[in-house]
């Protein structure tokens, strides 16, 4: 049996290998040889430039009516200077950037007029074997104003696809004021190409088809409204079988509007909980809502079951008469803000010419007053030509009163009086006919009926967006004779006659808004 000679084996000593060393080739200093590299760390940081393929100057386009930037090929983004979403449109238009690795990014400031966007990246790269650099540089984009295909239509006579038509057939426009603010505050009409005013209502014009059903659903949550749609073959391609639309939705909102006098048919009061027929409209939502003066009893009607059996308003507010409170009763039964009374009024032309006077029954006995003046409905001295009304003289003739008060008249004999607040209003084309001068004036009384509500009934405020007056010397010559100002106008004189319009409802500075600036919202001295 053979047994191995043993091995010495030495102890570890800790010492390492000796490293070959050579000079740089460039500033001669130690390094080492092995890793073929003929130059130091600090020689290839100042010779080799891994930026180099990399641009220092780029042209980005910009929008300026609607503040959107161009993404290659074809796509507009929207994005606020110095924003995330711009430095990563800036970082994707330079070429080169895909053979290096990104390290930081960053906005330097400039001028918001320079039309001049400059950033700083920050890049890594691996120069030679196991040696990487990192380098830091300055980009310059111009930014060039270039319209988007969206603005060149907006600015183009037929180019849209879907149109809103919206009509009511009233006299006034004062529905039309309301819906408007409507769409101001929830901001509805950010996707319209153009606004035209038509006769009856307006027409909203859209790039695309879901727009326009976006803007039906919304005028269906917020109005009773009926729609129809149609289409309209544009082109057609017989090659790929590819069609070409034009779609219109016809939008109608019922002719009933607040502070209406309506009679319902008898059997849709049956079916209304046996609501007398002869009613007030209280207030307009997605439903009718009316009230009856003399029980407080409400009732809403739907949409659907108005246009079942559509009817139309007996009287409306221009044939409202003013009416002087000599003495009142309250009741004792209420139902929210209304309190049944008992009030005897006579009329305020009669006054030096007769005595006569009406006891009246009225839902408005929690804010008159004796002296006070109310405007209501003189029925006994009106010929109302309405097929319900005259089944109601027939069926029930002492269900229907001399005189149906509608609301408080406040005094405003203060001409040209100053509000602290204002509305905005749309931006809209008018129509190609040029409004007559009493269209205008009536216009102009519509709006002047609609701030007074506003400053009357707080439940209206409530969905409206108010904001402050700001103006400090408005034009003196914009108002037409006989009408006050509008709301976004200010009367700097202060007179003694303060005294004459006590008790006019105001409306405090907690509910309004700071003004802002918006590109399709305009004051109302603009229009």
């Amino acid at each position: 049996m053979e047994i191995d000679d043993s091995v010495s084996i030495q102890p570890f000593t800790g010492q390492k290998a000796s490293i070959a060393t050579i000079l740089c080739a460039t500033c001669g200093a130690p390094i080492d040889g092995s890793t073929g590299v003929a130059m130091c760390y600090d020689c290839i940081k100042l010779n080799v430039d891994i930026s180099s393929g990399i641009q220092r100057e780029a042209t980005i386009h910009f929008c300026r009516g609607c503040d959107r930037w161009l993404q290659p090929p074809n796509h507009w983004v929207a994005a606020a200077l110095e924003s995330r979403e711009l430095l990563a449109l800036c970082l994707r238009r330079l070429r080169g950037l895909t053979k290096v690795r990104i390290i930081d990014a960053s906005f330097i400031w400039t001028e918001p007029h320079s039309k001049r966007i400059k950033v700083k990246i920050t890049v890594q790269q691996e120069a030679f074997e196991s040696t990487i650099l990192q380098q830091s540089f300055e980009v310059e984009y111009v930014v060039a104003y270039h319209q988007c295909p969206d603005c060149a239509k907006s600015y183009t006579a037929n180019t849209w696809r879907a149109c809103v038509q919206v009509r009511q057939k009233v006299p006034h426009k004062r529905t039309f004021l309301y819906l408007e603010q409507l769409i101001l505050k929830h901001n509805a009409h950010r996707d319209t190409v153009n606004i035209r005013e038509a006769k009856d209502g307006l027409d909203f014009f859209y790039s695309q088809r879901n727009h326009a059903t976006k803007m039906v659903d919304f005028l269906a949550a917020v109005a009773p409204v009926r729609s129809q749609k149609s289409s309209e073959l544009i082109s057609t391609d017989i090659h790929t079988s590819t069609k070409s639309y034009k779609f219109t939705y016809s939008i109608e909102i019922v002719p009933i509007c607040k502070d209406d006098l309506v009679c319902i048919p008898l059997k849709m009061a049956r079916t209304l909980g046996n609501i007398p027929p002869l009613l007030l409209c209280n207030r307009i939502g997605n439903s009718i809502h009316l009230l009856d003066p003399n029980t407080l009893q409400v009732t809403d009607i739907t949409t659907n079951v108005y246009w079942r059996a559509p009817f139309s308003s007996l009287a409306d507010v221009s044939s409202l008469v003013e009416f002087i409170v000599l003495d009142i009763e309250p009741l004792g039964a209420t139902h929210g803000k209304h309190v049944l009374a008992d009030v005897t009024v006579a009329r305020a032309s009669d006054m030096a010419s007769n005595n006569n006077t009406y006891l009246v029954r009225t839902h408005l006995g929690g804010i008159l007053h004796p002296g006070d003046s109310a405007l209501g409905y003189h029925i006994t001295g009106a010929n109302l030509n309405n097929e319900h009304f005259a089944e109601l003289e027939r069926n029930a003739p002492d269900r229907i009163p001399d005189v149906i008060l509608v609301k408080k008249s406040y005094p405003r004999k203060k001409k040209n009086k100053s509000r602290a607040w204002k509305l905005q209003r749309m931006a809209k084309d008018e129509s190609e006919m040029l409004p007559r001068k009493q269209d205008q004036e009536r216009a102009e009384r519509d709006y002047e009926m609609f701030l007074r509500d506003v400053e009357e009934d707080a439940e209206l405020r409530g969905t409206l967006a108010l904001y402050k007056n700001t103006r400090k010397n408005p034009p003196s010559g914009t108002r037409m004779e006989g009408v006050e100002k509008t709301g976004d106008e200010m009367d700097v004189e202060e007179t003694d006659e303060d005294d004459d319009e006590e008790g006019l409802p105001e409306i405090g500075m907690d509910e309004l808004l700071d003004e802002f600036d918006e590109l399709n919202v305009r004051d109302h001295d603009e229009v």
